[in-house]
């Protein structure tokens, strides 16, 4: 039996998630001056033994494209379930290198690989420090994130970086809600490292998305990088200062399925962020800490996915 819940009660909640949201997107900021024609244009058509892919250069700023990956499985019967996988660049998601089409040397974190195994389309794009600026350096180079925060910054200080990865991971939620053959209502989020931040803070605050995956991405302040200037910078000071966290931005989702895989910068101190944010229940949320090391063996993920799958 449902608990009834009185409706003021029901509205005061309300309000106070509304004026949660605004704290939050307060200071994640806005850029000013980021107008830009919404625009997408397919580059090239791929086929793999494993998926069907359509590779795309979509606009993401004034001026600026991210390449952007879907990926779709095989054999299509109706509406496709969907899920959004950020990272540094769609190659090492998809388990193939997107100029050869060879497989890569790192199989096991291919997430977008093994979604699509499942029978979801998927998508995945360059991140930020690929699109936002051109520079001579490879594209591997970690210095690109300094860079490409550094410029974002002094285009735009009213932002963050976090701000403008949650922009960027919109887009493709964006790209699966205009494509006929998703199931727009059944949209989910999964990242690891870096993508899991890009998946906590878009799946958090972007209602389209279902339910989220993330990997061992410091739920916690204090266990990963989040004062890098690409996410919050110095501005995470004053975060801090505010009694601002992520069992807060949690409590934003709305109890929607949420997976916590921890490893090495998440441990089982993660668990009580999620209590603290409102789950309770089992059948809301799923914590697993393999605890060796920062990549997720292949049969945690594969968990994770299961639980995805019940839930959307």
């Amino acid at each position: 039996m449902r608990k009834y819940i009185e409706p003021s009660t029901r509205r005061t909640e309300m309000n106070e998630l509304e004026d949660l949201t605004r704290k939050w997107l307060d200071r994640i900021g806005k850029p000013e001056r980021y107008e830009y024609e919404r625009r997408l244009s397919l580059i090239r058509k791929i086929e793999t033994a494993e998926f069907d892919g359509e590779l795309y250069e979509q606009a993401n700023g004034p001026g600026t494209v991210q390449r952007t990956l879907l990926m779709l499985p095989k054999t299509i019967n109706g509406k496709l379930p969907a899920v959004v996988v950020p990272f540094y660049y769609p190659d090492r998601m998809a388990g193939y290198d997107l100029d050869t089409l060879e497989p890569t040397d790192e199989p096991d974190i291919a997430m977008a690989l093994q979604l699509v195994r499942r029978g979801y389309a998927v998508v995945s794009a360059d991140a930020y420090h690929l699109t936002y600026r051109e520079f001579e350096l490879e594209r591997r180079d970690f210095s690109r994130w300094r860079h490409a925060a550094d410029s974002l910054l002094r285009d735009h200080p009213e932002w963050t970086g976090i701000g403008k990865l949650i922009a960027d991971t919109q887009l493709l939620v964006d790209l699966l809600c205009a494509d006929s053959r998703v199931d727009h209502d059944r949209i989910g989020i999964a990242g690891h490292s870096l993508g899991g931040k890009m998946a906590l803070y878009t799946g958090c605050l972007d209602h389209r998305i279902k339910a989220m995956l993330c990997s061992d991405f410091g739920l916690e302040w204090d266990r990963s990088n989040w004062n890098e200037p690409w996410y919050w910078g110095d501005k995470l000071d004053a975060l801090k200062a505010a009694g601002m966290d992520h069992a807060e931005l949690l409590r934003l989702a709305g109890l929607k399925p949420f997976v916590l895989i921890a490893g090495l910068y998440d441990n089982e101190d993660a668990l009580n962020g999620i209590k603290q944010a409102g789950y309770s229940d089992p059948s809301q949320y799923l914590f697993i800490n393999h605890a060796s090391g920062h990549r997720p063996p292949v049969e945690t993920l594969e968990q994770g996915y299961d639980f995805l799958q019940k839930s959307f």
